[in-house]
Formats: C-alpha cells, structure tokens, sequence
C-alpha cells in the first residue's frame, strides 16, 4: 500500500505543472519546475525526478506519480486526515 503521507495533489493547466500549496512553506500555487511529459514519465515509476521547490528550495525525490498525485520518497504530510 503506498503511504499517503509521501503523497502531495498537484494540477497540470497547458504546459505548466504546479501544487495548490507548498508541502514545506505553505506557499500558495506554487509553480513546478517540471513539464506534464516529465510527469507522465513517472507513471510507471520507472524513473525518480529530484524536485526543488522554487519557493523555498526544500528538496524530495519523486519516486512515483499517478494522474492526481506526485509520490516522494519521505513523508510531506504531518497529520492524518482520516481519524478512526
């Protein structure tokens, strides 16, 4: 099962990737520097993108990627959202 505490929701709009909210400095629509194909090549995680987010230059390896979410290799989630 893949944690979904490695998980972080991004969105594709033309040619641009980005995240609605930084996962280190709570930065808002921050801008990826990477392209939707370099995403797709994610798909099957046959490769692993090192990612530098622009807005504060916090580092993770992509390992991973599905149609609605960039899987790292460490955790970019604190918190649960799903309580028992």
């Amino acid at each position: 099962m893949i944690p979904f505490r490695n998980s972080w929701p991004y969105d594709i709009t033309g040619n641009d990737v980005f995240v609605q909210e930084c996962p280190f400095c709570k930065a808002s629509n921050v801008l990826l520097p990477l392209k939707p194909a370099d995403v797709v090549s994610l798909y099957d995680g046959a490769r692993k993108i090192l990612l530098v987010f622009p807005c504060c230059h916090s580092r993770v390896r992509i390992v991973d990627a599905d149609p609605d979410y960039l899987l790292a290799n460490r955790p970019l989630r604190t918190e649960n959202p799903i309580s028992d």
